[in-house]
C-alpha cells in the first residue's frame, strides 16, 4: 500500500502545534493542519506489510493492540498517497462513524501495532485519520443520510458518550425510531464533559449532534435514567433498551482529610471548567485552579487533562503524583510489538507544564498518606511518602513505603485523577441487572462477541458500563454491535440470521 519505498524515503511527522506560550492562554485546539502534500507523504509511509496488525483491535497482555473498530488504515492510506481524498473518506467510514473524535481523542494503539514501528517510527495514522475526517467537513462532503423507511420499532439509548452516540447511530440508520437520554445539559457525554475544549472543541461535537438529530434521533437532556425516570419505566415503554452510561464511578482516595474543601474529583473538575469555556465564564460554582498550587495525583490522559486545564486557568504550580514506577524510555523484554508499547511519553500538558514551570510535573512512585486544612476546613497541604514496588509471597507486585521518605507539598486544589470502579448505582441496580465480578453489567456470554444482552431480557448494555474503563474506539465498536444485536431483537430476526446493512458505514459523501 501506497509507496512502496516510502517508509525508507520519508521520516514520521506529527501534527504541527501552536507555541505552548500562546496556546495556553485560551481554549482553542492548539495542532495544525497537513497540507495536503504532507498528508500524501505520511501516507506514503505504510510499507505494504503484507500482514497488517495496524487494523485488527485485540487485547495482548491485558492492553490493546491495533484498532479495536478495525479501520482498513493501509487501505485508505493507499488512497490518500494517491490522491483519492474522497474514496479515502469513504473507506475510512466503512468501519468508523466517528473519526473526527478518534482522530482527536484515541491513544493510537493502531500505530502501537504498526509494522513499520518495528523498526523506526510508525506511521502517524491517527493524524491522517484526523486530515481525512476535517477534510469531509470542510469540503461539505458529510451531510446526514437519514434512513429512507422506518420499521415502527422504538428504542431507547441511555447516555449520550461515544457508546451511545454509535449505537443510536446504527440504530437508526436500520429504521427503528430511536431517542437518547441523557442526564446532563448536553448531549456528548465524556466526549463533552470529560475532555477538556483544547483536545476536542465541543463545537466538533455538536456538529456531529445535529447531524444526528437531521437523521431523525431524538435526544432528551436533563433525564437521569434511574431517578428521573426509571428503568423499568423504559423497559416497558420501548421495544428495547441499550445501556451506554459508562463507568462513571470514580475511584476514591482512602486518606485522612478526604472531605476538606478544595479536594475534588478530576471528572467534576474537567466538567466544571467545560462548562465554564461554553458559558464564556459565566458559571457561577466553577472550580478554578487561578492562584493556587494544585496537586494532581494519579496519571493517565485524565491526569494530563487536569495539568492542562489548571495552567489555562492560571495555577500558581501544579505537581502530578504517580505512585506507579516511571516507564522505560523503549520496550522491555516482557512488553514485545504489537502489544501497546508501555515507554515513557511526555504528553501536551506535562509539556506545557515543562514550558511554563521550568520542570516535569510528575513525581513517581509517589503515595498520599494524608490532607491537612486550615481552620476554615480548606485543603492546605498534601502529605506523602515514597514507595517501592516489590512482590509478596504471592507473587503480586504490591507498594512498600520507604521509611524516611516522607514529604509534604502546599496544595489549594487536589484533583483526584484514580480511575472509575464501574457503573454508577442508580442505573444498574434498579432491576437487579447481574454485575460481574468488577461490577460491571453482566451480557449474556460476555467473553464472546456479540452478546450483549443483559439478565434482562430486551436491555441490552455496551462500552464502559459493560466492559469497564476503556477506550472511546472500543466504546463506540460495542456501541454498534449492541445496536445491531438489539435491532435483531427487536425484529424477531434471530430466526432470519439476515445481514445487517449497515455492517458497512453508508455515508452521503
Amino acid at each position: 500500500m501506497g509507496k512502496v519505498t516510502g517508509f525508507m524515503e520519508f521520516e514520521r511527522r506529527n501534527l504541527t502545534e501552536e507555541q505552548v506560550p500562546y496556546r495556553i492562554e485560551g481554549w482553542c485546539e492548539f495542532s495544525m493542519p497537513w497540507d495536503k502534500e504532507t498528508l500524501q507523504t505520511q501516507a506514503a509511509r505504510c510499507m505494504d506489510c503484507g500482514t497488517p496488525f495496524c487494523h485488527a483491535g485485540r487485547l495482548l497482555n491485558g492492553m490493546t493492540a491495533g484498532c479495536p473498530l478495525h479501520n482498513l488504515i493501509p487501505e485508505w492510506n493507499d488512497l490518500v498517497y494517491r490522491g483519492g481524498w474522497h474514496d479515502a473518506l469513504s473507506r475510512l467510514f466503512k468501519t468508523n462513524p466517528f473519526p473526527e473524535f478518534t482522530g482527536r481523542v484515541c491513544p493510537a494503539p493502531c500505530e502501537g501495532s504498526c509494522t513499520l514501528g518495528l523498526s523506526r517510527s510508525p506511521v502517524a495514522i491517527k493524524a491522517i485519520e484526523k486530515s481525512l475526517a476535517d477534510m469531509g467537513f470542510e469540503e461539505d462532503w458529510i451531510q446526514p443520510n437519514p434512513p429512507q423507511s422506518r420499521t415502527g420499532r422504538t428504542i431507547a439509548v441511555v447516555g449520550s458518550g461515544p457508546a451511545g452516540l454509535a449505537c443510536a447511530w446504527e440504530l437508526n440508520q436500520e429504521g427503528h425510531s430511536v431517542t437518547v437520554l441523557e442526564r446532563a445539559d448536553r448531549i456528548g457525554g465524556l466526549l463533552m464533559y470529560g475532555i477538556p475544549n483544547m483536545k476536542l472543541d465541543k463545537e466538533i461535537v455538536n456538529r456531529r449532534v445535529e447531524i444526528l438529530k437531521a437523521e431523525g434521533i431524538r435526544f432528551i437532556t436533563g433525564m437521569a435514567v434511574g431517578t428521573d425516570i426509571l428503568l423499568e419505566q423504559l423497559h416497558a415503554e420501548y421495544d428495547a433498551v441499550v445501556l451506554c452510561a459508562g463507568a462513571t464511578k470514580p475511584r476514591e482516595l482512602q486518606v485522612e482529610g478526604r472531605q476538606l474543601a478544595g479536594v475534588h474529583q478530576a471528572m467534576d473538575y474537567l466538567t466544571s471548567s467545560t462548562r465554564s469555556v461554553l458559558s464564556q465564564g459565566m458559571e457561577e460554582e466553577a472550580i478554578t485552579a487561578c492562584g493556587k498550587d494544585v496537586v494532581v495525583i494519579g496519571g493517565g490522559d485524565t491526569g494530563t487533562d487536569c495539568v492542562a486545564t489548571a495552567i489555562r486557568q492560571g495555577c500558581r504550580s501544579v505537581t502530578q503524583l504517580e505512585i506507579m514506577p516511571q516507564a522505560p524510555l523503549s520496550r522491555g523484554g516482557t512488553n514485545p510489538w504489537p502489544e501497546w508499547p508501555k515507554v515513557r511519553k511526555t504528553d501536551y500538558g506535562q509539556a506545557e507544564a515543562i514550558e511554563r514551570f521550568g520542570q516535569d510535573p510528575r513525581c513517581y512512585q509517589i503515595a498520599t498518606t494524608r490532607l491537612e486544612g486550615d481552620a476554615g476546613n480548606r485543603v492546605t497541604t498534601v502529605r506523602t511518602i515514597q514507595v517501592e514496588w516489590q512482590r509478596d509471597e504471592a507473587g503480586r507486585m504490591l507498594p512498600v513505603e520507604l521509611a524516611g521518605s516522607e514529604n509534604s507539598l502546599s496544595a489549594q486544589l487536589i484533583l483526584l485523577a484514580l480511575g472509575f470502579t464501574g457503573p454508577e448505582e442508580a442505573l444498574a441496580g434498579e432491576l437487579g441487572l447481574e454485575r460481574d465480578e468488577r461490577s460491571n453489567i453482566r451480557t449474556g456470554g460476555q467473553a464472546e462477541a456479540g452478546s450483549y444482552m443483559t439478565s434482562v431480557e430486551g436491555i441490552f448494555a455496551a462500552g464502559d458500563i459493560r466492559r469497564g474503563p476503556s477506550l472511546v474506539a472500543w466504546a463506540i465498536d460495542e456501541g454498534r454491535q449492541a445496536a445491531r444485536e438489539a435491532s435483531r431483537y427487536v425484529l424477531n430476526a434471530n430466526k432470519l440470521q439476515k445481514r445487517s446493512k449497515t455492517d458497512e458505514i453508508h455515508v452521503r459523501i
